[in-house]
């Protein structure tokens, strides 16, 4: 049993979190690494400027803490050029934009829940025997229903934008919904 838990770990570390968030785009490698470059400009300026110790040491902070993000985004392919302030504000200004606009980007709830019966069918064949052919077997079938779930509510949307003046008739015939059904449909309409 120690074994199939190691092997279970391992198969998940190698997998990494990929599955779970997206990796870094291009956009905010860069823009990371422009905020890394702003902060460390911004520290200079104070040293130089001989701004007062608190400034100093608030942009000396920054220019530390930015430079996490950058080991945790990971470095661009180009770095950008951001050697001089107005070099930073010009380049700076689109990657920020870009990366903005990359933020929000969230995974398929459908695609993880996939992901992740694809992962256990996989260590349930690990597992063998008829154990494990039980785990595969139920995995399968979960990952089935999943899909015509998710059909099923995407044509009743469909429908109810097909035919509107069903609609209250439509509402009317799933009133009788448990509140676990009515919680799951609207998160999948909201998902989807």
């Amino acid at each position: 049993m120690k074994k199939v838990l190691l092997m279970a770990g391992l198969v998940v570390g190698m997998a990494g979190c990929g599955g779970i968030r997206f990796a870094a785009t291009e956009g905010q490698k860069g823009n990371a690494w422009g905020h890394w470059r702003v902060c460390g400009l911004a520290q200079e300026a104070a040293r130089s400027e001989k701004a007062s110790a608190g400034l100093v040491d608030l942009t000396a902070l920054a220019a530390r803490q930015s430079e996490a993000f950058v080991l945790d985004y990971g470095l661009p392919r180009q770095r950008p050029a951001m050697e001089t302030v107005e070099a930073a504000i010009a380049n700076g200004t689109p990657l920020a934009q870009q990366a903005v606009a990359d933020a929000p980007r969230r995974p398929d709830v459908w695609v993880l829940a996939d992901a992740a019966m694809e992962l256990g069918v996989g260590i349930a064949g690990l597992l063998g025997g008829v154990y494990g052919l039980r785990i595969a077997t139920f995995l399968k079938q979960a990952r089935e229903k999943s899909c015509a779930l998710k059909e099923i509510v995407a044509g009743n949307e469909l429908f109810k934008q097909l035919c509107p003046t069903a609609a209250a008739e439509f509402k009317q015939a799933h009133a009788n919904q448990s509140a676990a059904t009515k919680g799951l449909v609207t998160e999948i309409k909201n998902k989807s």
